[in-house]
């Protein structure tokens, strides 16, 4: 199984990183306390910093604002996974627990404001790649059984079969979502400008410390961009 990037998204976007943390044989189940604490204490520290009328206006935030309107998704409309996160908590919304690596990875995209998601690589079909849609592409988004389908154009990431995630890291499939029973998974951490490549090396270096440090596993760290566009699992 690779890990791609497409050189037409290079061409759009040049300054992206991406980061990627590969995960095998982790134990997933159950939940951890230290966990939960340190996204707590992340959520009250964004409420002290940050207020929904001047979010928009946070560098890290409206590099993905530009992002999307560079392919053609409003970002009134389509916010990215991390701009949602903090408008979640800055709207008063408790970040529930969901699972050992999603709460790691929503502490980590709190932390440093950047978007972080994964998929369990045991339910992908062939390759993972994150390309431009051609619009035919069915999708089934999280915690539902409805076909739909990316607007051409799209940023997606994308396995052999189907859409694993819409508008770049705005919503994911329901195939490939990570649950207790996830043993082996790919996280990715996203970087535009002003993230640098070393902004993202020094937090995939964090990721994955966590997630061995909290699941146990196999853990390897990557980095795809114009010069390295991709990697085998």
């Amino acid at each position: 199984m690779k890990f791609k990037i497409d050189d037409k998204i290079f061409e759009q976007y040049p300054s992206l990183n991406i980061g990627i943390v590969v995960a095998k044989e982790i134990d997933n189940t159950g939940e951890s306390p230290d966990a939960l604490s340190m996204l707590s204490e992340q959520s009250d520290s964004i409420k002290s910093q940050y207020n929904l009328e001047t979010l928009k206006e946070v560098p890290k935030i409206s590099a993905w604002r530009e992002a999307y309107s560079a392919f053609g998704s409003k970002p009134k409309k389509y916010t990215c996974s991390v701009e949602n996160l903090y408008r979640m908590i800055l709207e008063g919304i408790h970040l529930r627990h969901i699972n050992k690596v999603v709460d790691i990875y929503n502490y980590i995209s709190l932390k440093h404001t950047v978007p972080v998601g994964g998929d369990d690589i045991d339910k992908v079909d062939g390759n993972i790649t994150l390309q431009f849609a051609t619009g035919e592409e069915p999708f089934i988004r999280l915690n539902s059984d409805e076909v739909d389908h990316p607007k051409e154009g799209e940023v997606i990431y994308a396995d052999d079969k189907e859409v694993l995630c819409r508008r770049w890291n705005w919503r994911e499939c329901d195939k490939s979502k990570m649950t207790e029973d996830t043993k082996n998974i790919t996280l990715v951490v996203e970087g535009l400008s002003p993230v640098s490549k070393e902004d993202v090396q020094s937090i995939v270096a964090e990721l994955g410390e966590l997630v061995e440090k909290f699941c146990g596993g196999e853990i390897s760290t990557h980095i795809l961009n114009t010069e390295n566009k991709e990697i085998e699992i």
